[in-house]
């Protein structure tokens, strides 16, 4: 297990680190934290999740998202307040209602961790003490920042490619984009989440970035006992469909404009090859001049497109920030 005390604080790509004392449970019991756990079909982990989080001095919330087995049920008798979701909705509704509900706790910090039982409670203090100290306001457990996590190998060449691609997208680096075991400030939960499927933690990078929110790294294990519940292939398409959403919602400019300056480009270095062939045999070449406007005309209209819906989410974002201040 990692270091406890080692925490890695991202900021414009810097990493340093943290030597404060540890948060013990004695000092948790003085402090309101709450823990949200989204739930699916879960009633083989989540009667155990809750009781070993109830060890601890923290509410525990679970957000049942339309379950066709006994999660909401179990999780009510080991003793968690149950939000029931009428319907499956994924993870982002989840998250938004369980957000929605905590806030009225009043929490000093909000945790959220996967149901199957992957990540370790104990760990939680680890989490919060960034929170709780004022130094953050998204805490996120890495497993890539310690040696005790035995992450399968496919696995790990996954989230090595969704890391560097959401990193380089949201402008926002961290070691572990996927991890589910994160911490939030009061002030971080007020953010609603617009994706779908497993991308609503990749979703998070683009919020922070927009809204300057901190972001720090704390090393978690992590634990593999058993097959996924769902194809590691179709979930892993399921994240770069997700990725892909957010950049055209978050930054336009990147998602139209370097595809537009890419057919652009190529339409004009068609266009020089076009010309010279021209002069060479006096014959003009029909199709590939054809071809060389169509490119150019395409990637005009991908870069004024990236531009223009640039200029109308900077504005939105304004008008929202300025209704927020009144």
């Amino acid at each position: 297990m990692g270091d406890p005390r080692r925490i890695n604080i991202v900021s414009n790509g810097a990493c340093t680190f943290a030597s404060d004392e540890p948060i013990t449970q004695r000092r948790l019991k003085k402090r309101n934290i709450v823990v949200l756990i989204p739930a699916y079909n879960e009633e083989r982990f989540i009667g155990s999740l809750v009781l070993k989080l109830q060890s601890l001095p923290v509410t525990v919330v679970v957000v049942d998202d339309g379950s066709e087995d006994g999660t909401a049920e179990i999780a009510e008798r080991a003793g968690a307040i149950v939000v029931r979701q009428p319907e499956n909705r994924g993870k982002a509704e989840a998250l938004n209602a369980g957000f929605q509900i905590v806030q009225q706790l009043n929490p000093e910090a909000v945790v959220t961790i996967d149901a199957d039982l992957q990540h370790n409670p104990e760990e939680l203090p680890r989490l919060v003490q960034p929170i709780l100290e004022g130094q953050a306001d998204i805490v996120i457990g890495s497993r890539y920042m310690t040696k005790s996590s035995q992450v399968p190998a496919h696995r790990i060449f996954g989230h090595i490619f969704f890391r560097y691609l959401t990193n380089w997208i949201s402008g926002t680096r961290v070691s572990d984009t996927q991890s589910g075991y994160r911490a939030f400030s009061p002030n971080a939960c007020h953010y609603l989440f617009h994706s779908s499927g497993f991308t609503v933690e990749s979703e998070m990078q683009f919020i922070a970035r927009e809204h300057k929110l901190r972001i720090l790294e704390v090393p978690v294990s992590i634990r593999y006992d058993d097959k996924p519940k769902r194809s590691v292939w179709q979930q892993g398409i399921d994240v770069l469909a997700g990725i892909l959403k957010l950049t055209g919602q978050y930054r336009p400019l990147l998602f139209f404009g370097v595809p537009g300056t890419a057919l652009l480009l190529a339409g004009v270095a068609l266009g020089v090859w076009v010309v010279e062939r021209f002069k060479q045999v006096g014959e003009l070449p029909v199709g590939f001049a054809i071809l060389c406007v169509l490119l150019s005309v395409l990637g005009l209209i991908m870069l004024s497109t990236g531009f223009t819906l640039h200029s109308v989410r900077g504005l939105i974002t304004d008008m929202l920030k300025d209704i927020k201040r009144r």
